[in-house]
């Protein structure tokens, strides 16, 4: 049974345009009844990946978020849009811009107007929170260069909505996480014996099950209130050394080594310290309230095993 219910006629064939295709968007096309409760198109900038895009249902577009000029086909395409392709990662003439957020929107705002865009972005931009609870009315906060990004990201998604009366909604995710996914346990780093922080220096961090996130997207492209921003996060409370302590628990292997953060820039790479320097605990009532989502994994315990 689809999750959004019997819709009238009108609607039953709207059309969906994913950019941003991969693990989570397939996932959200599936839970759309993989075309058959509306249409389904996706943005790809690889031909290759048309008979894989065609098995699911959906209709591959070509186009390329880094070249504007192919993006024109997409104006007045699609009647309800869910964005979840990440910025550029390397270095730009202004790191704290997204150049190709910045162009869909100025391409979707051309023509017949879509009901809804929903984008994907971070929880990483409210920065460090030191511990606290947080919820969408604290402010961003960004600490690193993509956190920053994704902050632009954000305020091009809500331009469109306040230029145009477009239903916009951004969907702040943090760690995604599913068995079926790739990299989406920490099996393999437990494997590798990575160490965490000991547990006076670890921080909070948040999690969703990837198949929660997919229902959450598409929930938000039909209920999401207008120019809101919405914590996709369970309701897992563990600080970062306790979640693979609790993984490496459920797989049988050895828990990892905790350390000192003064000597973790020797041992840790300088990503996974990034991870490390910010710590927050994410309330989502508007998650459960506004949209409407009953977790099918309300917390990681449930979700790994």
């Amino acid at each position: 049974m689809s999750l959004l219910g019997a819709l009238p006629a009108r609607f039953r064939r709207e059309r969906v345009l994913i950019v941003g295709c991969g693990d989570v968007g397939q996932r959200a096309a599936r839970v759309l009844g993989g075309g058959a409760r509306a249409r389904l198109l996706a943005l790809t900038s690889s031909a290759a990946r048309g008979p894989e895009l065609r098995a699911l249902g959906i209709t591959p577009l070509q186009g390329n978020l880094d070249d504007p000029r192919s993006l024109r086909r997409l104006a007045g395409l699609a009647t309800r849009v869910l964005h979840l392709a990440p910025p550029p990662s390397e270095e730009l003439a202004d790191w704290r811009l997204d150049p190709r957020t910045r162009a869909l929107t100025r391409v979707l705002a051309q023509r017949s107007l879509p009901a809804s865009v929903v984008y994907g972005s971070t929880t990483g931009v409210y920065g460090d929170g030191q511990g606290r609870w947080m919820d969408e009315a604290s402010p961003a906060n960004p600490k690193t260069p993509r956190a920053w990004r994704r902050v632009d990201a954000e305020a091009a998604v809500h331009w469109l909505g306040r230029a145009t009366g477009v239903r916009t909604t951004v969907l702040r995710i943090p760690g995604i996480y599913a068995p079926d996914r790739a990299g989406g346990t920490p099996r393999e780093r437990l494997l590798r014996g990575t160490p965490v922080l000991r547990a006076e220096d670890d921080v909070y961090t948040n999690h969703i099950h990837a198949d929660d996130l997919a229902r959450a997207c598409v929930l938000a492209l039909w209920r999401g209130r207008p120019q809101r921003n919405v914590n996709v996060v369970d309701d897992t409370e563990l600080k970062m050394g306790d979640y693979f302590d609790l993984a490496a628990d459920l797989y049988g292997l050895p828990r990892p080594p905790r350390l000192a953060r003064e000597g973790a820039g020797d041992q840790l790479p300088l990503v996974l310290l990034s991870f490390m320097s910010e710590s927050r605990r994410l309330r989502n009532q508007r998650l459960k309230g506004e949209l409407g989502l009953r977790l099918r994994y309300p917390t990681v315990a449930q979700g790994l095993a």
